[in-house]
């Protein structure tokens, strides 16, 4: 994640005609019933406990491990690679926010805790992140690090990357919120073989993806299917996205318990 402003209209209204109402935010937080943002729970509960989540995070590096190491060796020793990654929720976990915001019976999805926590929080590591990075380093390939985090929050945000421990943080290497992200990818594509991008949202690889329709994103996922796996490695987030107030498709069969 790099962070996608995905918004609702619909929620935020919500939220400010319940705002309205003469009753305390833990009173509201502690009625279960109450709180729509409880339905947040089970997606947070995979992408922060799963095991699973876990799995396809280390596999998604080792795949890009492997990528990388083919490009390496196909662009011959004297190239000047690049590699991009996405931060929020693709090298760093901010789960804890999400679920601090849903417990307060707030939705997350209005970003506007998001500063705090750049500045504040302590996000952790994705599982597999530090070492494959540290491996592309090693390689001589240079890092950028393309997010939606506030560029207000930019020393915050290096403060944090450095703290973790990751190559390559400098004021040029963390291009953050402002111009689109295709034209920051395009800064990195004019110095260097921008040889793979890593994210967690389509966006994070190319603008075509970006304020489209769920099922036209769905054709450019089948359109541009041989990039996934690599040159475009994807990593799991079942927290936030485009995807949020889509329609569930049920089967029409009459229920039957038996």
């Amino acid at each position: 994640m790099t962070m996608f402003r995905y918004r609702s209209a619909v929620i935020a209204s919500a939220f400010a005609s319940l705002a309205a109402l003469p009753v305390s935010v833990n009173a509201v937080a502690s009625d279960s019933a109450a709180c729509e943002m409880n339905e947040y729970a089970m997606g947070l509960r995979y992408q922060q406990q799963a095991a699973e989540v876990i799995a396809l995070q280390r596999q998604g590096f080792e795949l890009a491990t492997y990528r990388l190491k083919d490009q390496i060796a196909a662009h011959g020793e004297d190239a000047e690679l690049a590699i991009i990654t996405d931060l929020d929720e693709t090298v760093i976990d901010n789960s804890a926010l999400l679920v601090r915001d849903m417990q307060a019976c707030h939705d997350f999805t209005t970003w506007d805790t998001w500063k705090h926590w750049e500045r504040e929080g302590e996000p952790s590591l994705i599982p597999g992140a530090r070492a494959f990075l540290e491996f592309a380093d090693e390689q001589g390939v240079a890092i950028y690090y393309v997010s939606d985090r506030y560029e207000e929050n930019k020393s915050a945000t290096l403060a944090t990357l450095e703290t973790l421990g990751l190559p390559q943080v400098s004021e040029q290497s963390v291009m953050l919120l402002g111009p689109p992200k295709g034209e920051r990818r395009a800064v990195v594509a004019e110095q260097y073989a921008l040889v793979m991008q890593l994210g967690d949202t389509l966006h994070d690889f190319s603008d075509v993806f970006a304020g489209v329709e769920l099922e036209e994103q769905k054709r450019l996922v089948d359109e541009n299917a041989e990039r996934f796996g690599q040159d475009w490695i994807v990593f799991p987030n079942a927290t936030y996205g485009s995807w949020r107030n889509a329609e569930l498709d049920a089967w029409q069969a009459p229920f039957e318990d038996n």
